[in-house]
């Protein structure tokens, strides 16, 4: 079984390639899991600059493949200085935390939305370093609404999935159950052969 270092301290994001690592003998730990601890600037101007950046810094201080990833979010019919892009948690120089998030994007949604929602997507970057040959990856995931009436639910580390609607089901995500999740599960395999192949 192959050892890797998925740079995130983020429990949630661990899981999500976890089993799929594990078919093929790849089995993930996380910052959490090592002594070490870094403060990463991630100043880059994409998901994937950001990624590499991560792990390019990890890479440093490990003797074993290292990944990891970044997102933008991008809204649509919103002027451009408000898209958030990669500072989906930092808003004018300000660390939002989760209650500030919730708001600010909610308010977001009543003032440019159609009946309070706005259309937003998700585009993500990978960046894996094994042996010091870097490999990148971006994808994108389908549209959803963001709304401007919160659930009543948080998720911790998906705050926004508290004003996030699918729109198969017209559900929040913190309201969509197990069973829904299956149903709507988007196919990652692209994103499991990638990191098989290069860690």
């Amino acid at each position: 079984m192959k050892k890797v270092l998925f740079a995130t301290a983020n429990k949630s994001k661990a899981q999500r390639f976890k089993n799929g690592l594990l078919k093929n003998n790849i089995e993930i730990i996380t910052i959490n899991d090592i002594e070490e601890k870094l403060d990463v600037e991630e100043n880059g101007t994409t998901a994937i600059e950001n990624a590499l950046i991560k792990a390019r810094a990890y890479a440093s201080i490990v003797n074993i493949p290292v990944f990891a990833m970044d997102d933008n979010l991008y809204i649509e019919n919103i002027p451009e200085d408000k898209q958030p892009g990669m500072y989906v948690r930092r808003i004018n120089g300000k660390r939002l935390n989760d209650e500030e998030m919730i708001q600010y994007y909610s308010d977001l949604a009543h003032t440019y939305g159609e009946e309070g929602k706005l259309t937003c997507r998700w585009v993500y970057g990978i960046a894996v370093i094994n042996k010091e040959k870097e490999s990148t990856y971006t994808w994108s995931k389908e549209d959803f609404y963001i709304v401007d009436k919160p659930s009543n639910k948080i998720d911790q580390d998906y705050p926004l999935n508290s004003i996030s609607v699918n729109k198969k089901l017209n559900k929040y995500f913190t309201d969509i159950t197990e069973e829904e999740k299956k149903q709507i599960k988007e196919d990652e395999s692209d994103v499991i052969e990638f990191l098989s192949k290069n860690l």
